[in-house]
């Protein structure tokens, strides 16, 4: 990875990984004064990025590709800042000084519109992605995935996905576990998780039986198998909608890469959808 694009899990966990790291003379300081330095530290960080991006976890693989291709022709730095929707929509809310968020849900840029805090005028539905039902590498088992269908029988043990209320990809979830009849015997089998990574790695780890996630997210893993496919229909269209919470020159010129058949491209060799031209 070069210098110039950065990753960050989620703006909380950055800001304590960097808390942990500067702050270890702290004990013999004033503890409180030293931490303090160190959060305005790791807040003008994220500020001097040219470009500071809150995306949907399940995107990560994909705008890493796209973002260091486009860093190597502009010179741009990049900053990327991966986790759930929910926590980043939060987390701008909150005043992160963000550029461009891309949500992997409508509900999350809808309730930052609501609140002022995106332009408005620059929202648009930038992918589309599948939801998919895995199990661990080689523990596969025969489902089918219609009203009245097996799945709560089809397997043993828990399922992990997004915790079903706030993360996009859990919310997908329940909608279409209600929807074909699976949801009242499978709830107390739900395992939620902070975002649809996190639920994959415990499926990859065999510690869930089971797990749904998007198509995209099963696609990078050779630690699981997709065992079926949930039909459109029982879930809304699951579509990634992008917006620019700035007004930096910078932040309109990676937007509108990102809508480019050259960044298509790359969306798309990971299984998303593109939507725009």
């Amino acid at each position: 990875m070069s210098d110039a694009t950065q990753y960050t899990k989620g703006y909380s966990g950055f800001t304590f990984s960097i808390l942990l790291s500067l702050s270890g003379g702290c004990m013999s300081r004033n503890t409180l004064h030293c931490l303090l330095f160190t959060l305005l530290f790791s807040l003008s960080n994220l500020a001097s990025a040219d470009v500071l991006v809150l995306a949907a976890a399940s995107l990560t693989n994909a705008l890493g590709d796209i973002s260091k291709t486009y860093q190597a022709k502009t010179g741009e730095k990049v900053t990327l800042s991966f986790a759930s929707s929910s926590a980043l929509a939060k987390q701008i809310e909150n005043g992160l000084p963000a550029d461009i968020f891309i949500s992997a849900d409508l509900k999350w840029m809808d309730y930052l519109s609501d609140k002022g805090k995106i332009d408005t005028s620059s929202r648009i539905n930038l992918l589309g992605n599948s939801l998919v039902l895995i199990a661990p590498k080689d523990h596969g088992f025969a489902v089918t995935l219609v009203n009245g269908g097996n799945l709560p029988e089809a397997f043993a043990g828990k399922l992990c996905t997004g915790e079903t209320e706030t993360v996009p990809v859990g919310k997908y979830a329940k909608q279409a576990l209600q929807k074909l009849g699976f949801w009242d015997g499978l709830k107390a089998r739900i395992v939620g998780t902070e975002d649809v990574r996190a639920a994959l790695a415990f499926v990859e780890r065999g510690e869930c039986a089971a797990g749904i996630v998007y198509k995209t997210d099963a696609l990078i893993s050779p630690k699981v198998q997709v065992v079926g496919t949930f039909p459109e229909s029982s879930h809304p269209a699951i579509v990634y909608p992008i917006a620019r919470v700035s007004q930096s020159e910078q932040a309109k010129a990676f937007l509108a890469y990102l809508t480019q058949a050259e960044a298509a491209k790359v969306f798309a060799q990971y299984g998303f959808t593109p939507l725009q031209p």
